[in-house]
């Protein structure tokens, strides 16, 4: 599975002209926390978060954080006139629309972003991948995992009847035996199926008609 599998596509965006408030309104409006900021041409240059607008205040002495909703429409309407690309986060962080979607969780991980905006080789916005996305197909149904295993990987992949072959998946572990037809369909076997996104764990008991792994006395 790849990031354009599980990307929200139509997402709202604003620019870097946008005032603060604005983009706040919008927030809120939309029930997001964080938005990408693009240029004219939909390339993304930024994105603002909550994070943003509360590290904005910080920077202000403030003695204490207050909620996003307090700081855009409380009275003193602090941020009326400041625009996004002031608090943005510039050049963020972004992710190619085939990249597998375990990529996407490590890019998350190590850099600890929430979102990950999808772009096209000229940069421009295609979809964003949350991290709720991510968690989604990584609990994906057993009887899902299986029936990819069996259709894309011994089927279509290996070429092999998977008849032949014990196949489950439980909670997320592989469980797979019987007799290939090579030492090397074994090892892609377990190989390809831990790489199935939502698999934890591959167990496996293969044995192979042919060792095509020594070379001929």
């Amino acid at each position: 599975m790849r990031a354009v599998d599980i990307m929200s596509k139509g997402v709202v965006t604003v620019t870097p002209e946008e005032t603060l408030k604005a983009a706040a309104r919008l927030m809120i409006g939309e029930g997001v926390s964080g938005l990408p900021v693009v240029d004219g041409a939909g390339a993304v240059v930024g994105i603002i978060t909550e994070a943003d607008f509360l590290a904005k205040e910080a920077s202000r002495g403030r003695t204490r954080y207050r909620r996003l909703l307090d700081t855009i429409f409380g009275e003193e309407e602090i941020v009326k006139a400041e625009l996004v690309s002031e608090a943005m986060t510039p050049d963020p962080i972004t992710i190619d629309p085939h990249a597998r979607v375990s990529e996407a969780a490590r890019i998350m991980d190590e850099n600890k972003v929430k979102r990950l905006p999808v772009v096209d080789t000229a940069g421009k916005l295609l979809g964003i991948v949350s991290r709720a996305d991510v968690v989604g197909a990584f609990i994906r149904p057993d009887e899902v995992i299986e029936a990819q295993l069996r259709q894309d990987v011994i089927r279509r992949i290996l070429m092999i009847d998977d008849k032949e072959l014990a196949v489950s998946v439980k909670d997320g572990i592989v469980m797979v035996g019987g007799t290939v037809p090579t030492k090397t369909d074994a090892r892609l076997l377990e190989e390809l199926a831990a790489r199935l996104e939502g698999v934890i764990r591959v167990d496996a008991d293969l044995s192979w008609r042919v060792d095509d792994t020594i070379a001929p006395g």
